[in-house]
């Protein structure tokens, strides 16, 4: 028996904030408008000449200055992102030049906004069965390079950002081994492929596409989805809803997260927001939120802390991970 024990965290935003006033000087909207509709009210944008990798690879050092390690230590990155710096090699590769992580092997993995609890859920795997013994996992994306500027509809849920995690594999003797990774499971239906996709084929574009989204079917969808998702979470554990901690919901629009408050019966101060500061950074989300809520504070050595999200594909997930 092995556990993956979370050792550091850590979070990067780009310099560049946006605000929703900023928007209207350029798209018919207002920042009533986005706030009533989302919630959010700024996001980060990468700076000139930025790419994923130096988001992710931001977070990664982060991460492993608060784990109170080096890269030499990794052997594994798994890097979570639907914007990868070019259709090949992986972003990951890049990352482990970055930080000079020389032991590690590293690869991408891409669901989207799901994309972090299914990275998280792989490197579990390498970590429980021994084949690795500490792991980077890391949500990045940098979606304002593929949102388009004049769809408002879209234009204004998206940010930039990464977050990371360093995970070290101990086996059942360890004084750690009931924190960390207790379970993940995760889901997908490729017959809702067209509500959440790029417009462009990578292999043949001279330009990337841009996001479309059927806004209002995603918004149906996400509290069934994700309500499944978590309900599997607390059935597989024997816990209920008043067992946990905190809440890490992915951060797409702040009206589902209170949907999802009001299904469960959760009180929406045992949810982790942060989609009012950051909009939606797609994978990084949920990494970010579980930076700002552990470096402030709320979340504790002990504490149970459930993740999910949805994402295109369509894709969702949920993990139960003790601090």
């Amino acid at each position: 028996m092995r556990r993956s024990v979370v050792r550091g965290v850590g979070g990067y935003l780009p310099p560049k904030r946006v605000t929703n006033a900023d928007l209207a000087k350029s798209m018919d909207t207002t920042d009533e408008w986005i706030v009533e509709r989302t919630g959010m009210k700024q996001r980060h944008l990468l700076a000139e000449g930025q790419n994923t990798s130096d988001l992710a690879a931001e977070a990664a050092n982060i991460a492993l200055k608060n784990a109170n390690i080096t890269a030499d230590d990794i052997d594994l990155i798994v890097v979570a992102t639907a914007t990868p710096d070019h259709p090949f090699p992986a972003t990951a590769a890049r990352v482990q030049a970055k930080i000079g992580a020389k032991k590690a092997f590293a690869f991408d993995v891409n669901a989207v906004c799901s994309g972090f609890v299914y990275a998280l859920s792989v490197a579990d795997q390498f970590l429980k069965t021994g084949q690795a013994t500490r792991a980077l996992v890391i949500g990045a994306d940098a979606m304002s390079k593929i949102v388009d500027w004049n769809d408002r509809g879209t234009a204004v849920l998206f940010g930039d950002g990464a977050g990371a995690l360093v995970l070290e594999g101990v086996d059942a003797t360890h004084p750690d081994f009931e924190r960390g990774v207790h379970s993940t499971h995760l889901f997908s239906d490729g017959c809702h492929y067209d509500l959440l996709y790029v417009d462009t084929i990578a292999a043949s574009a001279k330009q990337p596409g841009h996001v479309r989204m059927q806004g209002r079917e995603i918004f149906k969808s996400a509290i069934k989805l994700i309500g499944e998702a978590v309900e599997k979470v607390l059935a597989h554990n024997a816990i209920t809803i008043e067992d946990i901690d905190w809440f890490v919901p992915h951060q797409a629009n702040l009206r589902i997260i209170e949907g999802i408050s009001t299904h469960f019966n959760i009180p929406m101060e045992k949810m982790v927001v942060t989609v009012d500061q950051h909009s939606n950074t797609s994978a990084a989300t949920i990494p970010l939120a579980l930076w700002e809520a552990a470096r402030d504070g709320r979340i504790q050595p002990g504490h149970r802390v459930v993740l999910e999200a949805m994402g295109g594909g369509l894709t969702w997930g949920s993990a139960l991970v003790v601090w």
